[in-house]
């Protein structure tokens, strides 16, 4: 009886450290999102690298040469973000998008990565040999 209490015991400390090794592994993979409410209640978070969600304003996208700005909201705050270089192809306005990157001093998002959020549910082309709405 005692012999199998403590085979019992081995398992659990053995299944709780490979528990830690894991969760400590995929600590510095995972990057959660913050919506612009979020942001904008939270101040301490301005400090650090971290990725924005919502929706492109319609009517803030602007483009420069090697610059593109615009405005995402969410939840009726804003965030104003500004990448340089050129987003994704699918990126326009009224669509989701996540930011990646800093707040400057000025108080405006350096994003250095823009992905447009798809939606899981596929819908056929609603013309023949139309392009596919992913949305």
């Amino acid at each position: 009886m005692t012999r199998r209490i403590g085979r019992i015991a081995v398992g659990l400390v053995g299944l709780s450290a490979g528990a830690l090794l894991a969760a400590a592994a995929m600590q510095g993979t995972l990057t959660y999102y913050r919506t612009p409410a979020e942001v904008s209640r939270d101040p301490e978070v301005r400090q650090e690298r971290l990725r924005v969600s919502g929706q492109v304003v319609p009517g803030s996208l602007r483009r420069a040469s090697d610059r593109t700005e615009f405005r995402l909201a969410e939840d009726g705050h804003e965030v104003a973000v500004r990448q340089r270089g050129v987003p994704p192809e699918t990126f326009r306005e009224g669509e989701a998008a996540v930011v990646e990157g800093r707040f400057s001093a000025d108080g405006v998002f350096d994003a250095d990565q823009v992905v447009v959020r798809h939606g899981n549910e596929y819908r056929p082309p609603t013309t023949p040999g139309g392009p596919a709405d992913g949305r």
